[in-house]
């Protein structure tokens, strides 16, 4: 695995303020798709115009955050995807470490080892241990495509629990 092998994949609604953050600290050599659900169209022009490598796509309606990842990655052509949250940060440095882990590693969803200091969700990127779980959260995970058989979250859950879902619906398959 290597950096041109991933793409970004970020779902936002109404996330103008917080959009900024996410995307400034992200690398900029990776192809970034953001899935706008509140079809802002000013959001979508300021982010395609500021940011290299970033697509901004603008849903008619809100999807909700498993249709809305699906459409991403459907659109991204990479193997791997990174989904994170658009009030998720992911600095060039823990996405570099986070890659050196996983190189060579087969898996259907990785995750970074998230702790939590005071309701701050921080990434912990100092072990590189890989350790097999139930689930891993949906605010930062990469998904190995080939290993979903395009058949990615389950667009009947709108916001909460999807991330579960899928990671219960891959471990029972192996």
């Amino acid at each position: 695995m290597n950096v041109s092998d991933i793409t970004f994949i970020i779902t936002t609604f109404r996330s103008e303020k917080l959009i900024d953050e996410c995307l400034k600290d992200l690398p900029k050599q990776i192809k970034k798709i953001v899935i706008d659900n509140s079809g802002d169209k000013n959001l979508k022009a300021k982010i395609e115009k500021q940011y290299i490598n970033t697509e901004c796509f603008l849903m008619p309606e809100n999807y909700g955050y498993g249709k809305a990842n699906n459409f991403g990655i459907l659109k991204s052509n990479t193997e791997y995807v990174f989904i994170i949250n658009p009030d998720t940060k992911v600095t060039g440095e823990k996405f570099e470490k986070i890659i050196s882990i996983l190189n060579n590693k087969d898996f259907a969803i990785a995750a970074p080892q998230i702790v939590e200091i005071n309701k701050v969700y921080k990434q912990n990127c100092k072990n590189s241990d890989i350790t097999q779980v139930d689930q891993v959260p949906g605010m930062a995970m990469i998904l190995n495509k080939k290993k979903f058989y395009n058949k990615f979250f389950d667009e009947n859950f709108f916001l909460y629990l999807e991330e579960i879902d899928l990671c219960k619906r891959m471990k029972d398959q192996g």
